[in-house]
């Protein structure tokens, strides 16, 4: 097996695959990269046997096919030394030996057998859906912080996808904050849902461009993205997403219609001053008033800001977690927000006001902190 290749775009193919790896392994086969050489283009896999990712890169000159487990780490680090050049691989398939060539000199490290890197699973009876790498993304974005970290209950640790003719839904939710993500430019072909995994999200939105088109492969256990020269494949969480539409409120008759930036900057202000284990801050709402309060009984500290706002509803007082408040308004984008409210003791909804995109709904829900 012999091929030459840029140092550059090689580094730069394998730093797009590289969020894979994981540091420790339990297989040894799973600290290296897959290189398939076939009719002169090369495929690079990486894998942690629930996701595997895959890139397809053009060398300068491919002499003899084959395929080789080469070290990840050790190339990683050697690549990112060299300035861009001309790299001559010389691989013994009998002694799994490979000899790099540079400008510079020779390198010898030695690989593994290629037959035992795990194989991507096929997708039988797969439904596909196209979409922009920008939905995706923005999807991603939208709603992977409201996932949970509960090990006891893993589907909530994943981002619950509905895909219909008619749109397709985002859902993400810790049982203490929710986000739905709604895109109507988007369609599958039938009604389908599956959870996907917090890793291959984050490793769509770290590779995955507005530029691109991506192509969403799914069936009951796997799910495959093929965008650009990347196809990113991952077993989906197994189990029934709860019915989130059900925690919903649908009656909101006390409606709040604030700045965000002002809003979230008076809660990261005010919350310095909270509980810390509660993180609770009071919104007070009276005629076009919003107070913002909170209060750290065991050191006497406390801290209260008032903003002007539009109200319309009976006045309340009601208490949030702080950090949910402020994750959810830093993953929206428009100037004001609006937070829909029925009682103390019940979610509270906060809505884009406005929306810079006509096929995008966003809703977010956060149970609130009791009063005491």
């Amino acid at each position: 097996m012999n091929f030459i290749i840029s140092s550059s775009a090689l580094l730069k193919n394998l730093q797009n695959i590289g969020g894979v790896l994981n540091s420790s392994n339990s297989l040894p086969i799973l600290d290296n990269f897959l290189f398939e050489l076939v009719n002169g283009e090369l495929t690079i896999s990486a894998s942690d046997l629930e996701n595997t990712m895959k890139t397809t890169v053009k060398p300068d000159e491919a002499k003899v096919d084959g395929k080789i487990a080469i070290p990840a780490k050790l190339l990683l680090d050697t690549l990112k030394n060299f300035s861009d050049q001309p790299l001559s691989f010389s691989i013994d398939p009998a002694s799994f030996g490979i000899e790099i060539s540079s400008d510079y000199g020779k390198y010898k490290l030695v690989g593994q057998n290629a037959a035992d890197f795990p194989k991507s699973p096929e997708l039988k009876g797969a439904s596909s859906v196209k979409i922009k790498g920008e939905v995706v993304a923005q999807a991603i974005d939208k709603t992977a912080f409201a996932t949970g970290n509960d090990e006891l209950r893993p589907v909530m640790s994943g981002v619950f996808c509905q895909f219909s003719p008619e749109k397709l839904i985002f859902v993400a939710t810790d049982a203490h904050k929710l986000v739905r993500y709604t895109r109507t430019d988007g369609s599958a072909s039938k009604n389908s849902d599956f959870i996907l995994p917090k890793k291959p999200l984050n490793l769509l939105k770290s590779n995955v461009t507005g530029a691109d088109e991506v192509e969403i492969l799914y069936n009951e256990t796997t799910a495959q993205f093929k965008f650009g020269a990347i196809e990113l494949t991952c077993r989906l969480i197994d189990g029934k997403y709860p019915n989130y539409e059900a925690v919903i409120p649908k009656e909101n008759p006390n409606v709040l219609t604030v700045d965000r930036v002002s809003f979230l900057a008076s809660i990261k202000r005010v919350s310095i001053f909270s509980n810390k284990t509660t993180h609770q801050v009071k919104l007070k709402v009276a005629g076009s008033e919003l107070t913002i309060s909170a209060e750290d009984l065991d050191f006497s500290n406390e801290a209260k800001e008032r903003l002007t706002c539009s109200y319309s509803g009976d006045d309340m007082e009601i208490g949030f977690n702080s950090k949910f408040l402020m994750e959810m308004l830093s993953h929206i984008s428009t100037t004001e927000v609006i937070l829909e409210m029925s009682e103390p003791n019940k979610a509270g909804i906060l809505v884009p006001s406005g929306n810079d995109n006509e096929h995008e709904q966003i809703l977010m829900l956060v149970m609130p902190v009791m009063i005491r």
